[in-house]
């Protein structure tokens, strides 16, 4: 019966192409769309600003032009929500009391000035009470059948809970990737909460990357806090709470083994009071919706939806720019990232507003905004839907589409339904792209908040490069006849799937389970571009970072690397993993094909702040 079903779905939509392919559409520009949306005028198009509310002005009156309408029941094509834009501490402190012990001659008295600075998901409070260092802090679920838990032997309750960042040094590879994999800041201050600490303090430690150091206070979108007091302090701090007799350096070479059964302790005759404060800066961002309607609507899903993120990184100061210290706080244009992927979205509805065929689908047109800080726009748009999540037939998404090379065009998440293999390669037919299609949808763009939506979806991309989340990705390096050339096939493609009375059907794709490690984890960069246009065993390199520890071994642009630190490289999960083993500053030795020749280098990974 499923074949069947999908043999229906199949002929329908190539029936809808077959009438689509005899109306030739008229040439489409996409480079005003990314010249305007790339310029200096809009500042980056960060979320929430001046210049992400220009850009979401032009998209609107560009749909309008075309002759979209706002959604049913709505006077306006503008869906604003609310997120977190970033964090700061507000000056939180610290001090220590130290009871006297006259017996080994140990003075008591306050140490003040103790540097801290609050973690971006900190509760704001005012607590104070004796210290209990709990190791790495890390507590792996007994689902993964690894028994590693440091409160096994430790009562937390109303205590402040001192630990280590980051996950043992020394440990065997599969004991780290494991460890990795659980050593995020939030997932400790999770398992600090859950035993009832009052608050979370963290330092890096000695033999660690970054040692000694504060953590930065990284972007965090979370609208609230964690629910307990959370900070890292100094590795001077951790000293003076821990007392001159047991030195941190020491502490941390027992737990670096791995060894689940080195315990924690209690602090004795120590209290700290510290006080932390977070200011979490709320914004307004906008998407921008708004459809074509159907002529003839099916009751069968009536609606397809369309969509891009439009907004950027600003200047770059929230965490994910890739600019070197030369282009800091620059403006970063986003030229293809993801001015390309808009220009596309709007070059297709003025492609389908044209065609005067009957059309039993609306047409849902979105643009997103706060993409690059987690998805938060098009996961805004899921959680209050103006249109019902269960009538939208697919979903297909447009993310850096605009540097096309050697005719090559990625298209991912394509397991999501059984359906889209045979239509791109009927839409290819007429396109002539060297195709890539991908099975994967659990990828780093707004086509991830629709497949957990069961959505069947599909997005356009033509691939990494060195400018990415850099100032240097400029309008001026778009290849327009390839972006062209995508929102041509893209219409025809929708124009299929909108005229068909059947809608695809959804597949759910298993998550690979090496994606459960998190970069969260890697506390090291390589400096390496990932290229995901091509399919090859290993990992394809589409550039490396400037001066980064890619470039310095002499790795480069084409290279495949097969092999990193004895870690054999199949895939980008490979990588991932083989990343969580290394150290910072240790040598590796890397293994890659350049022109089919197989070469070796060492390689020195920096460390991630």
């Amino acid at each position: 019966m499923q074949q069947k079903i999908v043999a229906r779905v199949l002929l329908g939509i190539i029936a809808a192409i077959a009438s689509a392919g005899a109306q030739a559409p008229a040439p489409v520009r996409s480079r005003p769309h990314v010249e305007f949306l790339a310029s200096e005028k809009l500042e980056g198009r960060e979320a929430g600003s001046t210049g992400e509310r220009l850009a979401a002005d032009y998209l609107a009156a560009q749909l309008t032009r075309i002759g979209a309408r706002p959604l049913p029941g709505r006077s306006d094509m503008f869906l604003p929500f609310e997120f977190t834009a970033g964090s700061r501490d507000s000056g939180s402190v610290m001090a220590i009391s130290r009871a006297p012990r006259l017996a080994d001659g140990v003075s008591g008295g306050i140490v003040g000035d103790i540097g801290i600075r609050a973690l971006p998901f900190s509760d704001d409070a005012d607590v104070a009470g004796p210290v209990i260092f709990a190791g790495y802090g890390i507590v792996v679920p007994e689902s993964q059948n690894f028994g590693y838990d440091s409160y096994a032997t430790l009562d937390v309750k109303d205590k402040i809970v001192l630990v280590l960042r980051y996950f043992p040094e020394d440990a065997d590879d599969k004991t780290r990737a494991i460890l990795a994999r659980y050593s995020d800041l939030r997932y400790k201050a999770m398992a600090a909460r859950q035993r009832g600490a009052k608050a979370l303090l963290v330092v890096t430690g000695p033999r660690s990357p970054n040692a000694g150091e504060l953590i930065p206070m990284t972007f965090d979108t979370a609208l609230a806090g964690s629910g307990i007091a959370a900070a890292s302090i100094l590795g001077t701090g951790a000293q003076a709470i821990l007392g001159s007799t047991r030195p941190l350096a020491d502490i941390q070479r027992e737990l670096d083994t791995g060894n689940p059964h080195v315990a924690g302790f209690e602090v004795p005759d120590v209290t700290v009071h510290m006080k932390t404060s977070v200011i979490r800066e709320r914004h307004t961002a906008r998407n921008v919706v708004a459809y074509l309607p159907a002529t003839a609507p099916t009751a069968n899903r009536p609606w397809i939806a369309v969509g891009a993120h439009y907004d950027h990184l600003g200047r770059g100061d929230k965490g994910t720019s890739l600019a070197s210290k030369e282009e800091a706080s620059a403006i970063h244009a986003g030229a293809d990232d993801n001015a390309s992927g808009t220009a596309a979205v709007l070059a297709i509805t003025e492609l389908l507003a044209r065609f005067a065929q009957p059309r039993r689908r609306h047409v849902l047109v979105a643009f997103w905004s706060a993409e690059e800080i987690g998805l938060v726009g098009s996961n805004a748009f899921v959680a209050k839907p103006p249109v019902p999540v269960d009538q939208i037939a697919a979903y297909i998404n447009f993310d850096m589409v605009g540097r096309m090379q050697d005719n090559r065009l990625i298209v991912q998440a394509a397991g999501t339904s059984p359906a889209w293999s045979g239509l791109l390669e009927r839409v290819n037919a007429a396109a002539g792209f060297d195709l890539a299609v991908q099975q994967d949808p659990y990828q780093p763009t707004d086509v991830a908040t629709f497949n957990q939506s069961a959505i069947p979806s599909l997005t356009f991309f033509t691939g990494s490069h060195a400018d990415y989340h850099r100032p240097s990705d400029t309008a001026a390096k778009i290849n327009y006849d390839g972006l062209d050339r995508i929102a041509v096939m893209a219409a025809s493609l929708v124009r299929a799937v909108a005229e068909s009375e059947d809608a695809p059907l959804f597949t759910k794709v298993e998550q690979p389970a090496t994606r459960g490690a998190t970069m969260a984890g890697v506390r090291v960069t390589t400096g390496t571009i990932p290229d995901y246009a091509t399919e090859v065993k290993g990992l394809l390199l589409a550039g490396v970072m400037g001066g980064g520890p890619a470039d310095r071994a002499g790795l480069m642009k084409g290279d495949v690397v097969v092999e990193i630190a004895g870690q054999t490289i199949a895939n980008i999960y490979d990588y991932t993993y083989a990343l969580e083993l290394l150290k910072a500053d240790v040598p590796v030795r890397v293994v890659y094909l350049r022109n089919g020749e197989r070469r070796e280098t060492q390689l020195t990974p920096a460390a991630r702040r």
